[in-house]
């Protein structure tokens, strides 16, 4: 199906991209901390919200 070539750079790309996306996220967490302190609020927000909607779906549907 592959060949070893292949599985080998899907292995080395996987690792190298993984520690890429870690040593980023840890260097911007100071920024994530200072500019997105509501988003917790907003994220929950729009899960309550898409929750109503399909719960005024649901109860309003012809059985």
């Amino acid at each position: 199906m592959f060949s070893q070539g292949q599985l080998l750079f899907a292995v080395f790309f996987i690792i190298a991209f993984g520690t890429l996306i870690i040593f980023s996220y840890k260097k911007d967490s100071k920024n994530h901390k200072l500019y997105y302190k509501g988003s917790v609020k907003i994220f929950i927000t729009f899960v309550l919200t898409i929750g109503i909607l399909f719960l005024i779906k649901f109860l309003t549907q012809n059985p």
